[in-house]
């Protein structure tokens, strides 16, 4: 077999490799989704979304649907979205288990406890959000409602609301991630990092403020997990900088 040939033998065995692993993200998070469909069901699972949002609209009222098919898209949107983050474990297991063949025993040890630690930390940027700062927010907004205004919020603008803000917390706990990512990969020093520091703390008050709502509130409630995890990244990254070496980086 020639060269070139092996070549496109291995690139086609990738690319299959690939597949099956998409294949098997997939089904996990179909496993996921049809879980939630058979218990609590979409519409139960609407109503857990939308709880912090009901909890803060006056005694008796309800949210709107403007479209026609918004009741059934809507429920079935939050459903799925709910199962990728259930599976999120196992996609990113995927993920780790397409590249680890390839990869030298000490990038092992660094990338294993990455993958698990993404995962966690974007599930947790989630819940926290969903936990500490949807309550927050509504209710902020909510008093500066006047009297003469019936807030009731539309479905499709609070999914999308909803989207993004979990988003955007689930990305801003990655944090840690990306500054360990960083030091190891040599692209910036842990001495850099920490010199910047205060460069740091202006631009997550500012993404906060892009981000999240225009009110205090959320903007301190994005902003400083975020100056805290980068705190944490600057502590964990020198160790896992002593972990991963490889053999000839210890001698």
């Amino acid at each position: 077999m020639t060269e070139e040939a092996a070549g496109e033998e291995t690139f086609i065995s990738h690319l299959v490799e690939l597949r099956d692993r998409l294949v098997k993200a997939s089904i996990g998070i179909a496993i996921a989704c049809a879980a939630l469909f058979i218990w609590p069901g979409p519409s139960h699972v609407y109503d857990l979304l939308a709880a912090p949002m009901i909890a803060s609209l006056p005694a008796g009222a309800k949210m709107i649907a403007t479209g026609v098919v918004s009741p059934f898209l809507v429920p079935m949107k939050v459903t799925l979205l709910l199962a990728f983050i259930l599976a999120l474990p196992w996609v990113f297991y995927q993920l780790w288990a397409f590249v680890a063949p390839g990869l030298y025993a000490h990038e092992k040890r660094l990338v294993l406890p990455l993958v698990i630690s993404s995962s966690l930390l974007f599930i947790g940027g989630v819940a926290f959000c969903y936990f500490f700062v949807f309550g927050r927010v509504f209710h902020f907004v909510g008093e500066f409602a006047p009297a003469s205004i019936a807030v009731t919020p539309d479905i499709e603008n609070y999914l999308d609301f909803v989207m993004s803000m979990c988003l955007a917390f689930g990305a801003a706990f990655e944090v840690p991630v990306v500054v360990i990512i960083l030091v190891r990969m040599g692209i910036v020093s842990i001495e850099k990092l920490r010199s910047i520091r205060s460069y740091v703390i202006v631009g997550a008050f500012v993404i906060a403020a892009i981000v999240t709502p225009p009110d205090v509130v959320s903007q301190l409630a994005l902003a400083i997990p975020m100056c805290l995890l980068y705190e944490l990244g600057l502590l964990l990254a020198p160790m896992f900088a002593r972990m991963t070496r490889a053999p000839e980086e210890t001698a």
